[in-house]
Order: C-alpha cells, then sequence, then structure tokens
C-alpha cells in the first residue's frame, strides 16, 4: 500500500499513515484508543479463553426461562396498548 502524506492546519509536518488500522483509530488521551470495530482485535488464547468465561459468571437464562419471560412481557404490553 502506497504512503499517503496528511497535513493539518495546526501543524505544518506531514503525517504518513503506513496502516490502514492507524486511520480507524481516535487517541482521547496519550494512551487511550477508543473502541473500534474496523480496527483488528489481537489477543492470546488464553485472554480469549478469560473473556469467555468472565462472559459465562454472569446472569445466566435457559432458552424456555427466556421465552416464558418474553411472553409475559409481550402479553402485558400487548394488553397497555389495546386500553
Amino acid at each position: 500500500m502506497a504512503k499517503k502524506n496528511y497535513k493539518s492546519e495546526e501543524d505544518t509536518v506531514s503525517k504518513v499513515l503506513q496502516e490502514p488500522a492507524v486511520a480507524y483509530r481516535r487517541m482521547k488521551s496519550p494512551g487511550v484508543v477508543d473502541w473500534n470495530p474496523n480496527v483488528p482485535v489481537h489477543a492470546t488464547q488464553e485472554e480469549w479463553w478469560e473473556h469467555f468465561h468472565r462472559i459465562e459468571e454472569g446472569p445466566f437464562m435457559t432458552w424456555e426461562e427466556h421465552k416464558k419471560k418474553f411472553d409475559a412481557w409481550k402479553k402485558e404490553f400487548l394488553a397497555s396498548r389495546m386500553m
């Protein structure tokens, strides 16, 4: 990929972007990067497993429980709309 030179109005020094992912990152403060779905995330297998286990520790509801709860909410919601 060819290097692209960008000049900002604040400073006259040209900025060179060597990778497309750099263009998607927006810095809030030094060292803090906003999450952007267009930038690839790299992690080790252990980090991914740790992430999945943290998700599994959260509240868990079976499909049947969820369906019962949703049907009760839907019935109540539709009844309130008919009034």
